[in-house]
């Protein structure tokens, strides 16, 4: 499961607005106890222990819209260890609900026995139902992406079960990526390696060796486990990380670069003809769910530091935000765009995706509620009640959950 906005609760019930009106605490407990409602009852209790693969261990995967099991139920790195952060998280939320830390354990041995290779180390990309290896081809290769999230879910797992053994499993994880992807010249982790860990420095399927989005989880990752474990290595990586990200991946007016060469030159195709462009479309691009999810990304990063008023890591969260909110926000119902583009020679960005995925509009969610904390500007709160609007009417399935 994608970080779910519904997380937040805590944020909205105890967060402070500049001198806050009995009308806007009351209006903010409304909307606190709506999320509260939908996260029990619309995505928890639906999900858990549902997802629970008690005959091959893990979580299964592939459900129609009525919640019917249907499908090969592959198992991918990320789903996994998502499922056991976001079980995890809610046992901590919910400690009277013993479902949610059974939910967590349970992911715990399919990780370590099915999806870390036990011959070379490293998390596998995907498996089938029973946990064994699928490939393409005859290469099998591994993704710093796969197992940022592993290192991830493992963090928190930990810090709610305080298991020795899954701190050891976070920590051999960590090493691994870190001896195998890791950048000494030109810093950040390549994404693509082989089966051994042999980094694959030039990309790898028409796909550029360095991204955003492989980045911007690693810092995320980085920051979970160093709360746990909060080793000098780690630390140093987690620098690594945070300045990587704020100082050359994200370019003015305010938005990431998504691919890049192992240098971080960014990969671009301004200068090329609309039929290149399209074809490259993925590779890129603004997106504006990954530049607003960055910037609170950016700000936890910061924080788990303990960088006390580090004005340059905020000043570039709300520029980040700002941006993707006036160029990519919906305001006549609500949502984030997908994506857009500066074309060469045009100042306005154009809108050349104009669908609302998701994931997207959760990662909003929790950034204009940060920021209306944070600054005393209306517009974000208003924007927040309008996107918690949208995701109700658009995005959660009231009939049947999820």
């Amino acid at each position: 499961m994608k970080k779910t906005i519904y997380l937040l609760i805590l944020l909205i019930s105890f967060g402070c607005q500049p001198q806050p009106t009995e009308k806007s605490i009351n209006k903010r407990q409304t909307i606190a106890d709506e999320i509260e409602n939908s996260l029990k009852t619309e995505i928890l209790e639906v999900w858990y222990p549902r997802v629970v693969d008690t005959l091959n261990g893990g979580y299964t995967s592939d459900y129609d819209y009525q919640w019917k099991k249907k499908g090969p139920q592959e198992k991918m790195i990320v789903t996994q260890a998502r499922h056991i952060w976001t079980s995890a998280k809610a046992a901590e939320f919910y400690p009277e609900n013993q479902v949610y830390e059974e939910v967590a354990r349970h992911g715990f041995p399919f990780l370590r026995d099915k999806m870390w290779d036990q011959e070379y180390g490293g998390y596998y990309t995907l498996v089938n139902a029973h946990g064994e290896v699928i490939s393409e081809g005859d290469r099998i290769i591994k993704t710093a992406y796969g197992n940022a999230f592993a290192i991830y879910g493992l963090a928190a797992l930990y810090k709610l079960t305080r298991d020795n053994e899954v701190l050891q499993q976070a920590i051999q994880s960590f090493q691994w990526l870190d001896k195998n992807s890791h950048d000494p010249q030109f810093k950040g982790y390549f994404q693509f390696m082989e089966r051994d860990g042999t980094a694959i420095e030039e990309g790898w399927n028409d796909t550029p060796p360095k991204d955003q989005n492989s980045s911007i989880h690693l810092l995320e990752a980085f920051t979970e486990l160093y709360q746990v474990w909060p080793d000098d290595t780690l630390r140093s990586r987690l620098e690594e990380m945070l300045t990587l990200i704020r100082d050359v991946i994200v370019i003015p007016p305010g938005y990431l670069t998504l691919f890049s060469q192992k240098d971080w030159t960014p990969v671009s195709y301004r200068d090329s003809s609309e039929e290149v462009r399209e074809t490259h479309h993925y590779h890129d691009h603004v997106s504006f769910g990954h530049d607003i999810e960055t910037a609170y990304l950016l700000m936890e990063a910061s924080e788990a530091l303990g960088i006390h008023h580090d004005e340059k890591t905020l000043t570039k969260a709300k520029q980040m935000a700002d941006h993707a909110l006036e160029k990519g926000f919906d305001e006549s119902v609500g949502g984030l765009y997908d994506a857009g583009y500066y074309f060469k020679d045009q100042e306005k960005i154009a809108i050349i995706r104009d669908s609302k995925n998701w994931w997207a509009q959760s990662e909003t969610l929790n950034t204009l509620l940060i920021m209306s904390d944070l600054y005393d500007d209306p517009s974000y709160f208003s924007r927040f009640e309008k996107q918690w609007k949208y995701i109700q009417d658009n995005l959660i399935d009231h009939e049947h959950g999820g």
